[in-house]
């Protein structure tokens, strides 16, 4: 099976690369792939610019399409919020159209999408069917997930992962988190009662394989784990985790002095839960986060 993947280099997509035998990569940066990866084949693209080069996705059987610029770590200017949206919406938009132009396509994409669809939920059960929500990062998975749907239209089976927090030693939101809990600084975001849909990284990548090859799967998937926690809760168990005191909040007034809009990242509630995995058949590896954090502070 031939697999053709799309943000290669980042939290995701480097750890699901290692697990594919015949991967093609489509990237803006093919010296860090190879750097990274050895010998794999590797086409240079620029996502927003335009189509990707058609010889890079001929005879590919699965595509998973993982590209977008980093939402979290710096405050959203105008600049900052044309790249979170472009690198999602016109280069998936892109990726379709050069799709199209086969005579032979592939029989699924797995699309990235995230739980930012959702916006902020209260203490709502949120899963699939659950309403768009508000806000930018609403507005950017709507529009990301409806230029995947597209290649439906080419007959090729569709899903929209809807990722969550993912779990992840030396990376992604644990990598900003640890240090500071580890030095006894970690304390709840706000106050502490907004709901974290989290995903250990393996049930991450397990998910998109499982969905590259379950036929019965199509549409929005939420990635998340089973049990989701509160921040407070969250907080808790990464102290503990870490064998430190966790009592330093940070008020919302604080985040969203330092953050601007980006703090909704941050401060959104999002109970999202995981029917349609749970409906496929989907085995959790980490359905208590006391387990996967303890993973994950082993491993980082």
């Amino acid at each position: 099976m031939r697999t053709l993947i799309t943000g290669a280099t980042g939290l995701l997509g480097k750890k699901l690369l290692a697990k594919l035998d015949n991967a093609v990569v489509l990237t803006r940066d093919a010296g860090r792939v190879h750097a990274e990866r050895g010998q794999v084949e590797v086409h240079r693209w620029e996502p927003e610019a335009g189509p990707a080069p058609l010889e890079s996705v001929r005879d590919v059987d699965v595509v998973f399409n993982l590209a977008g610029e980093p939402v979290a770590g710096s405050r959203w200017t105008k600049e900052k919020k044309r790249r979170i949206a472009d690198s999602r919406i016109k280069g998936t938009r892109n990726l379709i159209a050069t799709l199209g132009a086969l005579e032979r396509r592939p029989r699924v994409l797995v699309s990235a999408s995230a739980v930012g669809y959702y916006g902020e939920g209260g203490d709502a059960e949120l899963s699939e069917d659950a309403p768009r929500g508000r806000g930018f990062l609403a507005e950017v998975c709507s529009g990301w997930e409806r230029e995947a749907m597209a290649a439906s239209r080419l007959g090729i089976r569709v899903v929209c992962m809807r990722i969550g927090i993912v779990l992840a030693p030396g990376g992604g939101a644990m990598g900003r988190m640890l240090g500071p809990f580890r030095m006894g600084a970690g304390g709840t975001l706000g106050s502490g009662k907004q709901w974290m849909p989290w995903i250990h990284i393996d049930d991450a990548i397990g998910l998109l394989l499982h969905a590259s090859r379950d036929e019965t799967l199509t549409g929005a998937v939420n990635a998340v784990s089973p049990n989701p926690v509160t921040n407070a809760d969250f907080t808790r168990a990464l102290g503990k985790a870490v064998h430190r005191p966790a009592f330093l909040p940070v008020p919302k007034v604080a985040l969203q002095i330092a953050f601007g809009e980006m703090s909704e990242v941050i401060l959104a509630s999002q109970r999202v839960v995981p029917r349609a995995a749970e409906r496929s058949g989907y085995k959790f590896e980490y359905t208590h986060l006391h387990d996967a954090l303890a993973t994950v502070v082993a491993a980082g």
